[in-house]
């Protein structure tokens, strides 16, 4: 017992101990620990905008402009502040549900369903690009600028359209990605084990997965910008 306790102390216990994490990671496959590697590499890419945002924000002098002001819409003659962000903030959040249950239904094998689910997510993604699209237009009719915008700080317009726009691209990619792989699933790849771009061998649908991991993603960071941009 004494000799146990001795080997399993010092720097071989350490290392033994730190070594037995990789079971954890045993069964993984690359595909998947790529894509978490990529989320957690854009973790730090977004965390750096933010931050950016929130020191300008905090450091300038200048009024910092509403955004109940800013992202309000005239609908039938009433003032409805963030009315579309919070409808975008719905139709994304709803995007992942669909898309939690393509992925329950991959793994189920049940081709049809995973793919209407997964192209439903897409429907809801592009919509939500829509609407920054429509949000977007209006800002740059009124007047917002990367270099400045009528409501006071100028750091606003640039803060704005580098992070909106980041996302909203992350977001199409994703709706693309969407795309390529509900028709590979709903033509039967990865039953058939058909050769080509994204197709694992017979049976797996372990990408449809990988897809919702960088779809979550993207929704979870909606969920900061919308706090800090939005509400703050």
């Amino acid at each position: 017992m004494h000799g146990e306790a001795a080997s399993s102390s010092g720097l071989p216990g350490l290392v033994s101990d730190w070594s037995s994490d990789r079971r954890a990671f045993k069964d993984v496959s690359w595909g998947k620990a790529m894509m978490w590697v990529f989320l957690l590499s854009d973790t730090f890419v977004f965390a750096t905008f933010l931050i950016s945002y929130m020191t300008a924000r905090m450091s300038t002098i200048v009024p910092w402009p509403n955004p109940s002001e800013v992202f309000a819409l005239e609908i039938g003659g009433h003032h409805l502040p963030l009315i579309l962000i919070a409808i975008m903030t719905f139709v994304l959040i709803s995007s992942s549900g669909t898309m939690a249950m393509a992925v329950n239904f991959g793994y189920r094998r049940d081709r049809r369903k995973t793919a209407i689910l997964m192209l439903a997510t897409a429907l809801l993604g592009a919509t939500f690009v829509g609407m920054q699209a429509f949000e977007w237009s209006k800002l740059i009719s009124e007047g917002v600028r990367p270099w400045g915008n009528p409501w006071g700080a100028e750091q606003f317009g640039a803060s704005f359209f580098m992070i909106t726009g980041f996302h909203g691209t992350h977001v199409t990619i994703g709706v693309i990605f969407l795309l390529i792989i509900a028709r590979k699933v709903w033509r039967g790849d990865f039953d058939d084990g058909r050769r080509g771009f994204f197709t694992s061998r017979r049976g797996r649908y372990e990408i449809v997965e990988i897809t919702g991991l960088y779809w979550h993603f993207v929704d979870l960071v909606w969920v900061f910008i919308f706090a800090l941009f939005y509400l703050w």
